[in-house]
């Protein structure tokens, strides 16, 4: 706390000093967000308060994480890296969750995966000596493995929990004839992940071609070579397949408790309609 106090009390002030003098270019940006605006109003999309509200949610978002990330860089505790990071994972698996409402626990099963995908990419990036251990680099390598977890676990469990409603009798007759209830689902599971991963699969394939990456065009932005900004979107690419694919795997695995009833059923709440 002491450091907290600190920090608000000398480091704020002048890192809000820099905030300031940094923000021409955002706003300078906002004209294209007022043109976006004009053309939602031209065509009647009715999407103008959503659009002023996502830039000023996101505007204040930002602002807020840029002065916690502030704070943290200058500290040595690795237990604020801990705290940012379980932060992020519990974000993430809640946002998840609400993709396949449907099934029962869903944000924990959603969370528990991206945690343990993520932690164990993490661990073997840092044991490999591909990232050293300070916030500037574990934070922002953790969110954007989480969030890529995020997305595609949460596509797996909906897409999941949607063929098991439309498949119940195919899943069913598996079950009565003495499948397992990871065997009576196998299909689906399969079907699932592939789905999942397959925009991020498609992605690597066209990198370079297509799109530049976020990483990738910061450091070249930032005056690096582009070579070794290469570099670092190889590691980037690997790290982020790895990580969504553990996470989407693990959550097949742990689902199996959760969808079926002791007797070996697909539970009703599986059943409902959207």
């Amino acid at each position: 706390m002491e450091e907290l106090k600190q920090f608000w009390g000398h480091g704020a002030a002048k890192a809000w000093e820099r905030f300031g003098e940094g923000m021409f270019k955002p706003l300078a940006a906002l004209v294209i967000l007022a043109m976006a605006i004009l053309m939602s109003y031209l065509q009647k999309l009715d999407l103008e308060r959503e659009m002023i509200y996502s830039i000023m949610r996101s505007f204040l978002q930002l602002s807020l994480v840029g002065f916690i990330l502030e704070f943290i860089f200058k500290q040595k505790n690795p237990l604020w890296i801990i705290a940012i990071y379980l932060f992020m994972v519990l974000v993430a698996g809640y946002t998840a969750g609400k993709r396949a409402k449907h099934i029962p626990n869903s944000s924990v099963v959603a969370g528990f995966s991206i945690l343990v995908g993520t932690f164990l990419t993490m661990n073997l990036l840092i044991w490999l000596n591909v990232f050293p251990i300070t916030p500037q680099f574990i934070i922002p390598v953790a969110g954007m493995m989480v969030g890529n977890s995020m997305t595609t676990t949460g596509v797996t469990l909906k897409r999941l929990r949607d063929d098991l409603r439309t498949q119940q009798n195919m899943v069913e007759t598996a079950l009565a004839l003495g499948a397992t209830p990871r065997q009576a689902i196998i299909r689906q599971v399969k079907k699932s992940l592939v789905i999942a991963l397959s925009p991020a699969l498609d992605n690597a394939k066209i990198v370079g071609l297509i799109t530049l990456p976020g990483a990738m065009t910061g450091l070249i932005m930032g005056g690096q070579s582009p070579l070794k900004a290469i570099q670092l979107q190889m590691v980037i690419m690997n790290m982020l397949l790895g990580a969504s694919t553990l996470a989407s795997i693990i959550s097949t695995y742990i689902i199996c408790r959760f969808v079926f009833t002791k007797t070996y059923q697909l539970k009703t709440e599986i059943l409902v309609a959207e």
